[in-house]
């Protein structure tokens, strides 16, 4: 059998991973008036599955007694490139409020250039569609707990962040 380049098992990789994720949206998504949109840091790299911001955010939003749901659509290594390609597959028409963290993975890919338009991009398609945008930019997460590697919160830090989000996303929903 021939080697697989690494090229084609990130591709195959990616392939599974749409897979599961519009099995999830197929499921969830449809109810979720709340999209968090971005990569390993939105998808909850490292902490279990309701331990990522997401989850977190929605248990808060819920104790507050706003019946909502906020789908989790982040992916580990992500570009702001490939935010924008799976917007329209990420967002539905009952999406009100988009959580955008781009995070950095676009310098780390050498595509730094890119990230100020791709964002961009977002911002104006989430505008057509009237959703309220909050941005998760990296300075929101210094001073966080992290977990060993640097770049990724422990639950507590995740936590921290959904709960320094809930006021904006709140406002976002009541608009």
């Amino acid at each position: 059998m021939p080697a697989v380049s690494f090229g084609q098992q990130a591709l195959r990789r990616t392939i599974a991973l749409f897979a599961a994720c519009g099995l999830m949206a197929a499921t969830a998504a449809d109810a979720a008036e709340v999209v968090a949109l971005g990569a390993s840091n939105t998808y909850g790299k490292g902490v279990n599955r309701g331990e990522d911001f997401p989850a977190q955010l929605e248990a808060m939003l819920r104790g507050k007694g706003v019946q909502v749901s906020v789908a989790n659509a982040g992916i580990n290594g992500d570009t702001t490139g490939g935010m924008l390609s799976r917007f329209d597959g990420a967002v539905d028409g009952s999406t009100r409020v988009l959580v955008l963290q781009p995070g950095g993975n676009d310098a780390r890919r050498g595509v730094g250039d890119q990230r100020a338009g791709n964002v961009s991009a977002i911002m104006a398609k989430a505008a057509q569609r009237r959703i309220k945008v909050v941005m998760v930019e990296n300075g929101m997460l210094r001073g966080l707990p992290h977990q060993v590697d640097g770049q990724h919160l422990t639950p507590d830090g995740y936590r921290m962040l959904a709960a320094a989000l809930l006021p904006r996303v709140m406002s976002g929903l009541r608009k």
